[in-house]
């Protein structure tokens, strides 16, 4: 029961192709679901056509399980430095500067991005599908979960429920922890954080560092979410085969109040 489709992004002003999952028995029902919004749209579902050609394998996943959500999967801007300028919500700070050991002109559009997904897909999805307007998740991936984290900062009476995985907040480190420590989040039910330790398995100071600042943003977020959740993944890289692992958990403590057929 996957549907994908493309959409124009006027905030962007480009095309982007939207795939979107509804239960098995969404087509003889009624009733209304409660919807998860995910960035990198490619590599979400299934393996086929995916980059990489490892994908979270969602669409099995839900089949098996029968959880009843909707999933929104925003296929990413691929061209160039695409992916990073969506993603990243300011231009590149001092920390990506000594990281990358150039400072990247890459960056900034992370607002126009998120302005598309509040102002046009979600008001389009929640005209086309049968959805709970009110119980709307997000979850993202590396640089998907510093768009997450910011989406959660500005708009958590819309994104109520986060999940954020194998962070990759050193781009804006800087401007993305001062904007939590200005940013109301009492709005957020549910906040999952996780990092791996072999984020970067042939480099061990590199891996350090990437949880060292994951831990920065968790104390920050902690001290403004009741349900927040924080894991160190022992052994797990930055690769899809060791996210997809970790969505079964992920998803149960989202929506555990949430129905499964299976």
């Amino acid at each position: 029961m996957l549907e994908k489709f493309s959409i124009y992004m006027t905030s962007l002003q480009q095309e982007r192709i939207v795939r979107v999952y509804v239960p098995e028995n969404y087509h003889n029902e009624t009733k209304r679901y409660p919807v998860l919004y995910m960035h990198d749209g490619q590599n979400v579902f299934e393996d086929e056509g995916s980059i990489g050609g490892t994908s979270l394998g969602l669409k099995d996943y839900l089949d098996k399980t029968g959880l009843e959500i909707i999933v929104v999967g925003i296929d990413q801007n691929s061209v160039g430095d695409g992916r990073v300028n969506d993603y990243c919500p300011w231009p590149h700070g001092k920390l990506s500067e000594e990281i990358l050991g150039y400072l990247s002109p890459s960056g900034g559009n992370g607002e126009a991005y998120l302005d598309f997904i509040v102002d046009e897909l979600k008001p389009f999805i929640d005209r086309k599908y049968r959805t709970i307007e009110t119980e709307t998740a997000m979850a993202g991936i590396s640089l998907g979960a510093l768009i997450t984290t910011y989406a959660a900062c500005r708009y958590p009476h819309i994104f109520r429920k986060i999940a954020v995985l194998s962070t990759a907040y050193y781009r804006n480190q800087e401007a993305i922890e001062a904007f939590i420590e200005e940013s109301d989040l009492d709005g957020i039910e549910k906040f999952y954080m996780d990092i791996g330790t072999k984020e970067v398995p042939e480099d061990l100071a590199a891996s350090l560092l990437f949880m060292e600042l994951s831990r920065k943003v968790y104390g920050l977020l902690s001290s403004k979410i009741d349900g927040i959740r924080f894991a160190e993944i022992i052994d797990a890289e930055h690769h899809y085969r060791f996210f997809r692992e970790r969505i079964p958990g992920i998803l149960s403590y989202l929506f555990d109040d949430v129905d499964s057929r299976k």
